[in-house]
């Protein structure tokens, strides 16, 4: 799943006391259980869609509420912990998502869709603040040269929690129920869930309040920066920024389909309950990826790398819409695995060259995750028009775009240069 990019201060390395292992450590569990929430999404979906029979459109406001949060949010976020520093904003961002968290017991209580996705845009609120407090802070607790391997293990974390998320939200919320046309889905399975994941924010918090961190992320007020010129005027990263609307439209599209598409009964065939566990080989496929690809792209060109995983997902993707049974499941779950790369890959591509424009370009990068609210919405009216198996002709198109990407739309370039 992806994460977002630095948007607060220019990084500057730790000289503080304190022990930094420790630090890392405890951010590690963070980009856990972020991961973990995010993919509970893709449960919570079905599970909605069944309670207040909704269409595939209404049920894609999960989505579009979650991810529209980034938009929203990620701009005062940034300005917030510039204020109050990193560790401070890792507690508020921890302490909003526990909120969010506990907002699902009244939902859950008096059946309120609308409640329901008021408490997922303040989960995800708070997810946000924690994104934008969390991802500096690895990078800035060590040495520079570093500070890339130190994210991308912090990201195989956050992967972790993606895989294993569809076991723990199958077994409480659709546990014991064989769903059917016929069955009552109980509109309280997802309070236990949700207040054991409130818990765990809240101690979380007060473990970050109390813990003793180097203090980083404020910003200098008393000597402000002019900088000339604009991210905006650099082609590739305009470019990249669709890049990363399109990609994570697409992979939050796909998840969120994959337990009604493995429902369907000339393709997988099972109940939701199962169909739910199959979520961790999409997200398992992303992880295992990340670990290979951090070791071949020490000797394959980045724009080449995501090239090829991109034309792989297109090719996977057509094969899914085209036939059927166990070939469409794993040729779409295998997607996930071509997902690997393309979220640091595409972001590292789109911000090169930036020079003094790398924090204004990081935040447009942020923002341009409001493709997870705005593409599987779209996906939704496309299942509900021509069906769930051809709509997933979205996320291939997506995927054509980021291949172009890969090929050419990433060659630095600046508009200046261009004329």
């Amino acid at each position: 799943m992806a994460t977002a990019p630095v948007m607060v201060t220019e990084a500057e390395p730790a000289k503080q006391p304190g022990n930094v292992r420790f630090a890392l450590t405890s951010l590690t569990s963070l980009f856990f259980i972020w991961g973990f929430i995010t993919c509970l999404n893709d449960i919570l979906i079905p599970y909605l869609q069944l309670l207040f029979d909704l269409s595939y459109t209404q049920a894609m406001l999960v989505q579009f509420c979650f991810f529209g949060a980034y938009f929203v949010v990620s701009v005062p976020a940034g300005m917030l912990v510039g204020r109050i520093g990193y560790q401070s904003g890792i507690v508020t961002g921890l302490l909003v998502a526990g909120a969010g968290c506990l907002l699902f017991y009244p939902a859950a209580a008096i059946q309120v869709y609308g409640l329901f996705l008021f408490a997922l845009f303040v989960l995800a609120s708070g997810i946000t603040i924690l994104q934008v407090a969390a991802n500096p802070y690895v990078s800035v607790l060590g040495k520079p040269e570093t500070a890339s391997s130190r994210l991308t293990m912090t990201q195989a974390f956050n992967s972790l929690g993606t895989t294993v998320a569809p076991f723990f939200g199958a077994w409480l919320i659709f546990s014991g129920m064989d769903v059917s046309a016929d069955t009552q889905v109980s509109s309280t399975s997802v309070q236990l869930p949700y207040l054991l994941l409130a818990a765990s924010l809240i101690v979380l918090a007060i473990i970050f309040a109390w813990i003793k961190l180097p203090k980083l992320g404020q910003k200098d007020r008393s000597n402000p920066v002019h900088l000339q010129g604009s991210a905006w005027q650099y082609r590739h990263l305009v470019l990249g920024a669709v890049g990363i609307f399109v990609y994570v439209g697409a992979e939050v599209g796909i998840g969120s389909f994959l337990v009604s598409y493995l429902s369907m009964p000339h393709i997988g065939g099972m109940s939701e309950a199962q169909a739910a566990h199959y979520i961790a080989w999409y997200f398992g496929g992303a992880m295992l990826g990340r670990f290979i690809g951090a070791a071949a792209m020490q000797k394959i060109n980045a724009g080449k790398a995501l090239a090829f995983n991109a034309v792989c997902a297109v090719f996977l993707l057509a094969i899914t819409i085209l036939s059927e049974g166990k070939l469409a499941m794993w040729s779409l779950l295998l997607v996930g695995l071509c997902n690997s790369i393309m979220f640091p890959t595409i972001f590292s591509l789109a911000i090169h060259g930036l020079k003094q424009h790398t924090s204004q370009g990081s935040g447009i990068l942020c923002l341009a995750i409001v493709g997870g609210a705005v593409l599987p919405l779209l996906q939704g009216v496309l299942a509900d028009t021509f069906g769930v198996q051809q709509a997933f002709l979205l996320p291939l198109l997506c995927y054509i775009y980021i291949a172009y990407y890969g090929l050419k739309g990433c060659i630095p370039q600046s508009t200046a240069e261009q004329s």
